[in-house]
């Protein structure tokens, strides 16, 4: 008797467990929905991260190096300026928030190209080495290579630099430039304050930097001068990856629009004054 209640016991389990497995079955396929869900939120993030869905929210990632007053500096824990004032402006024309990653400058490029940015705003030119690994925006900012000395130096000119031994900020254009400088000793900093510091300290003869920024060092540092002939002249323009043609039209469709509002050029006059 036992053992026949014992096989019963057995025969229900075994059904129970058939049912299980069926139930199983169910959750498998629920299973794989999910999966296919969370592949669909994956590439919606995806979307978000590249400014491909930038008409329904999401968040648009700049790129750029915090060391260049007035285009991008810290203002306690928050960083401003001018690209960071475009991109903001750029990010409300899409739909999007803006978020924005400091990093040496020369990794947005990388960064951009990699996938990890969206876009690279850091007082960046177009140049052929750039073009290789990345697209750019139309122009949103003219500016120049000026040439920091101290008072009393004999380097008046361009010509001047000549043998000199130069400073600039790793992997700007003007370590490009001054790298053509015939027989000039190029040292290189990760900050341009850190090539201003080594100027004063004897260091160097002269650091090549953008305009702008080359104003707010002299202004700050007692000593120093800007030379009134710039080593180049050249326009700003924002990186985009090769692969995301739609977010490059978006950029300059948004860079239009601000031109012709007159907003680009309130952003600029907020850092530059027109003199």
């Amino acid at each position: 008797m036992k053992k026949k209640f014992l096989c019963i016991l057995l025969a229900a389990a075994c059904v129970f467990s058939m049912a299980a497995c069926g139930s199983g079955g169910n959750s498998a396929g629920d299973s794989g929905n999910t999966a296919e869900s969370d592949e669909a939120a994956g590439a919606d993030d995806a979307d978000e991260a590249s400014g491909e869905d930038s008409g329904s929210g999401g968040t648009l990632v700049m790129a750029t190096n915090a060391e260049f007053p007035p285009y991008e500096y810290h203002e306690g824990d928050e960083i401003v300026g001018i690209d960071a004032d475009i991109a903001a402006a750029i990010a409300d024309e899409l739909g999007m928030e803006l978020k924005i990653e400091d990093m040496a400058f020369e990794s947005i490029i990388t960064a951009v190209s990699g996938g990890k940015a969206d876009m690279g705003l850091a007082g960046m030119t177009v140049d052929p080495d750039r073009l290789k690994n990345v697209n750019f925006s139309d122009t949103y900012a003219e500016a120049a290579q000026m040439i920091i000395v101290k008072e009393g130096s004999d380097i008046a000119g361009v010509d001047d630099l000549t043998g000199k031994k130069i400073g600039v900020q790793l992997g700007t254009t003007g370590d490009i430039y001054a790298e053509d400088i015939e027989d000039a000793e190029v040292e290189r900093y990760n900050k341009g304050m850190e090539a201003v510091q080594a100027l004063q300290q004897d260091k160097i003869d002269a650091v090549v930097i953008d305009g702008e920024p080359a104003k707010v060092f002299a202004a700050e540092n007692e000593g120093l001068k800007i030379l009134d002939e710039p080593l180049t002249e050249e326009e700003y323009a924002i990186a985009i990856a090769k692969d995301n043609d739609e977010l490059l039209e978006k950029v300059n469709t948004a860079l239009a629009n601000l031109k012709d509002s007159g907003k680009l050029d309130e952003i600029i006059g907020k850092y530059i004054s027109a003199e």
